[in-house]
């Protein structure tokens, strides 16, 4: 298995992943309010919240001009979401009465990001963050304004079969691994291992 953690940490961070195959169907506004307040709570610098949710549920007027922001790759797949949900983060921040850059907007959008992700999951309903997409029509077509970035489309959706998926992407639709904290963390200069790799026996000792 995979998703096995070096140290003790509850399941649900080991739980998400990111599916493609979705049943398409009907997400209820509780769910949405459910994680977009979980969203709402994540920390940010200056508590700005730069993060802004757009949304599209699958079937309502807005959905074609969000699938149609979706890449080739993409758009094989996520078309079958139950929600289409584009984060973008506001790219300056006032203090002190002075409007001047938010150097964290987009460090700050991703807490809010994966505060949705898992209060989704606890309900129930999975999450696939997308890259792939065209951020020139999105700006265009969504009428985002200039001093607001980019960033994540999200898909939302309940897990379908595996049958319901492009053959193409049935060897990824399983969840992956992650490189040991070792290779992650450093003791003060870059490269230098904080730790050593876990020893599950002597954590058990």
């Amino acid at each position: 298995m995979p998703r096995q953690p070096d140290h003790p940490i509850d399941s649900l961070f080991t739980d998400r992943w990111s599916p493609r195959s979705f049943t398409g169907e009907e997400v209820p506004p509780a769910v949405l309010h459910s994680a977009l307040e979980a969203a709402r709570w994540a920390p940010s610098a200056s508590n700005a919240q730069p993060w802004r949710f757009l949304i599209a549920r699958n079937g309502d007027a807005d959905w074609a001009r969000f699938t149609a922001l979706l890449n080739g790759r993409n758009a094989r797949w996520a078309g079958r979401a139950s929600a289409l949900i584009l984060i973008v983060s506001a790219t300056e921040v006032e203090r002190n009465g002075q409007r001047g850059p938010n150097t964290s907007h987009s460090f700050d959008a991703g807490a809010a990001w994966a505060n949705f992700a898992h209060q989704a999951l606890l309900l129930g309903w999975h999450t696939h963050g997308i890259g792939g997409y065209d951020r020139d029509l999105a700006r265009e077509t969504l009428k985002i304004p200039d001093d607001f970035a980019l960033e994540a489309l999200i898909a939302l959706g309940r897990q379908g079969p595996l049958d319901t998926l492009d053959a193409d992407f049935h060897a990824q639709e399983s969840p992956n691994a992650r490189r040991p904290l070792a290779e992650s963390v450093f003791a003060g200069t870059f490269g230098v291992p904080a730790f050593a790799p876990a020893s599950p026996e002597k954590e058990d000792a």
